[in-house]
């Protein structure tokens, strides 16, 4: 039976060495919930690193560990006190963390840890491929484990294999500041999907993969290789149920049976009637806004004395990181301004600000959520923020107040919060003032959309939708007509090949038989390639035929002492061995002089393109244009180019980051038709990569083998992923 493979940094488990003994707790809340389902009731494993370096364990106990871990259907990640100071504490919360959270100001770009994540990523990957067969599906968890989707695939090309980020994915100006860019988002790209919790989040990594890595993006899909990579929103849930019903009870519980912290909380609630409590929850991290929250909380009490004595913030600050520096800097700055504001507005009886560094119990955290008027959250970047939605579950009446900065990734689905700038204090007071004094019809109102939203898209949910669509992307690809030219499919037509009498190889130039250049006159042809087609050229009964959209006077530049037989400008010029140029079409180009100038107009307005006069036809290049105003262009350019030339002769060809106007009398198609009339071919091949190229698939017979360069819809029966593969297939000819 397959099985799926959640992979993180953490296993779920808190593992604990006490005297020797071992004591192993199953984690709560967050991923660990999230994944339950998958874990438990989908033959499952989960791996990671247990908490424990190799220095704390010797041979016998480790053992022991793996063992007892193994119970837990858990397998351990082995790593040094190197590797989680390099790793974890390094690269991952020094570099990735606050680069990904804009904090460019806290980011460090230290080779040695860069290593030290390279390293570590593989010992991930090796613990996986010890556990993974082909028909299983692999989870893989986070920016601790950017690398590894790649180190997977390619070891194991023929899994399933999903990825999801539970953090913020930067805008391209910031993560193109990132040294090691591209093999980041190339080992992301190793993944069948991708997944994130906002569409920004989506959009921010697209235009990354677009414009760092120049790769084709249809909508959500990428081109990548020879496989279609999916990427999509999946804003994470909570377990609903597990709140309300927490909070339910709770509410309902005798006298006795309360806590020391909520008898407290009682105490102050009870003091008056229009007492209100603010609370605010997070782990104590710069992304979170803590003293910005502060700052904002003081400016309120300063232009509305009038709540003074009537509100108190109660600050659960959950102790993160401690050994970073920067974290060092923020508890002491918070305890500094928590220190001063309770100093300048506490009376006898009154504290404005209850400020507790700690991890608190489950029951104290039901006990804070329901006591709570309003929560307070303002992180000034956050991936989703959990406790926003965790808040709202616990509010079994259906009042209070959630106010939520729009710079967490649960904003996008919790509208009906109240939705503040975290770096704006007066507009931070000014809605806790409007939190205090709203009606309890109008909180009712709001708190009910977001619990029917919450209950309804809850982490459960959002696992299963996450594998549901995993599972989906099997499908993609028939959505390429194409097979892969594989070695079963190379030694069939080889075979045929072998076994015809006369055969006939058409061969497309510019992204066939050499790679894209900035500048096409770049495109000459290399020793390999001429060595190549020279070879090809003397198969006996084989004739070579080069097809390409370019201009007659190129080739004869290029090839001018070889006698290859050509096909040049589309279809417009033949040269056949031994013969001269002979024009196939008599065209016109006096268009030219009234298309030219439109297209120098787009030229102006898009950096980066710039136009290939051809004897008979126009290209206009934009393939070192930005990808997203180029396709603002070329939507542009279409439509006026269409409406110019509805009257005339003239077609306009989208190739690869090219836009072409010619002649609608000419095409590859119509070319090599006619050349097949000159010959009784019992073996044909075709292979090109552009749009140009299709007419040529759809004229031949349905026995030619013909061949797509990359990983697109085409009428190609086969298709080889880039230009290195091409000459390797050529190569088998000979």
């Amino acid at each position: 039976m397959n099985k799926t493979i959640i992979v993180s940094n953490r296993l779920p488990l808190q593992v604990k060495l006490e005297e020797e003994s071992l004591n192993i707790v199953p984690s709560v809340g967050g991923l660990a919930t999230g994944m339950k389902s998958v874990h438990a009731d989908g033959n499952g494993i989960w791996i990671g690193w247990s908490g424990l370096t190799e220095e704390a364990l010797n041979p016998e106990l480790s053992k022991k560990v793996d063992k007892a871990i193994f119970k837990e259907k858990c397998v351990s990640v082995s790593l040094t006190e190197k590797d989680v100071e390099d790793f974890y504490f390094g690269f991952s919360n020094k570099t990735l963390w606050p680069l990904f959270h804009y904090f460019m100001e806290f980011t460090e770009f230290e080779r040695d840890q860069w290593i030290a994540y390279k390293k570590v990523n593989q010992k991930f990957a090796d613990v996986v491929l010890a556990n993974v067969n082909d028909g299983d599906t692999v989870w893989v968890h986070d920016y601790q484990l950017l690398l590894l989707p790649q180190l997977i695939r390619d070891k194991k090309p023929n899994i399933s294999i999903g990825f999801f980020l539970h953090i913020p994915f930067p805008s391209f100006e910031i993560f193109r500041t990132f040294p090691w860019r591209e093999e980041l988002l190339k080992g992301m790209l190793g993944a069948d999907l991708l997944g994130f919790h906002t569409y920004d989040y989506e959009r921010h990594f697209l235009s990354s993969i677009k414009r760092i890595l120049r790769l084709e993006v249809n909508f959500n899909e990428i081109a990548y290789r020879d496989r279609m990579v999916k990427v999509d929103s999946f804003p994470m849930g909570i377990d609903y149920n597990k709140f309300y019903k927490a909070a339910f009870e709770h509410t309902n519980q005798e006298e006795k049976e309360k806590s020391e912290l909520q008898r407290r909380l009682d105490d102050h609630i009870e003091t008056s009637q229009d007492t209100k409590l603010i609370l605010s929850i997070d782990r104590l991290d710069y992304t979170k806004g803590i003293p910005n929250r502060i700052r904002a909380f003081e400016h309120f009490l300063n232009i509305y004395p009038q709540f003074k004595e009537k509100v108190r913030l109660i600050m659960l600050a959950v102790p993160s990181r401690s050994n970073v520096p920067q974290y060092q800097k923020l508890k002491s700055d918070t305890d500094e301004l928590v220190g001063r504001i309770n100093g300048k507005f506490s009376t006898v009886s009154w504290t404005p600000i209850w400020y507790f560094y700690r991890s608190v119990p489950f029951e104290n955290l039901i006990d804070l959520y329901t006591s709570a008027d309003i929560a307070l959250i303002t992180p000034v970047r956050d991936g989703m923020n959990l406790v926003a939605k965790e808040y709202v579950a616990t509010r079994t009446k259906k009042d209070g107040v959630l106010i939520l900065s729009e710079m967490a990734g649960a904003a996008k689905e919790m509208n009906e919060a109240l939705l503040i700038n975290p770096n704006n204090f007066e507009q931070i007071a000014d809605t806790l003032k409007y939190a205090i004094e709203m009606p309890l019809e109008e909180q009712q109102t709001r708190m009910e959309f977001l619990q029917k939203r919450l209950e309804r898209y809850s982490v459960e949910k959002w696992a299963d939708e996450f594998m549901g669509s995993l599972k989906a992307t099997k499908s993609l690809d028939s959505l390429i007509v194409a097979k892969e030219m594989n070695k079963a499919n190379e030694n069939n037509m080889l075979s045929n090949f072998k076994a015809a009498k006369k055969r006939l190889l058409f061969l497309d130039y510019d992204g066939t038989l050499v790679g894209f250049k900035n500048n096409p006159a770049d495109a000459k042809p290399d020793e390999h390639l001429i060595n190549l087609l020279d070879r090809l050229n003397q198969i006996e009964n084989t004739d070579i035929v080069i097809i390409s959209g370019r201009d007659r006077e190129t080739f004869e530049t290029w090839y001018g002492n070889k006698n290859y037989h050509f096909i040049t400008d589309h279809g417009v010029w033949l040269k056949q061995k031994n013969k001269e140029w002979n024009m196939l079409e008599r065209l016109k180009n006096d268009w030219m002089e009234n298309i030219l100038p439109v297209l120098e107009t787009f030229v102006d307005r898009t950096p980066g393109t710039f136009i290939e006069k051809k004897k008979y036809s126009l290209a206009w290049h934009y393939r070192k244009a930005d990808p997203e105003l180029a396709q603002i262009r070329t939507i542009e350019i279409n439509t006026v180019l269409t409406s110019l030339i509805s009257n005339n002769d003239l077609s306009v060809l989208k190739g690869n980051k090219v836009i072409e106007i010619k002649s609608s009398s000419v095409n590859k198609g119509k070319a090599t038709s006619r050349w097949l009339t000159q010959d009784n071919y019992d073996f044909i091949f075709a292979i090109g990569d552009d749009w140009t190229d299709e007419y040529m698939f759809e004229e031949l017979p349905n026995t030619a083998y013909t061949v797509k360069v990359g990983v697109v819809k085409t009428k190609a029966k086969y298709y080889v992923k880039d230009t290195l593969k091409v000459r390797d297939l050529l190569n088998s000819f000979l």
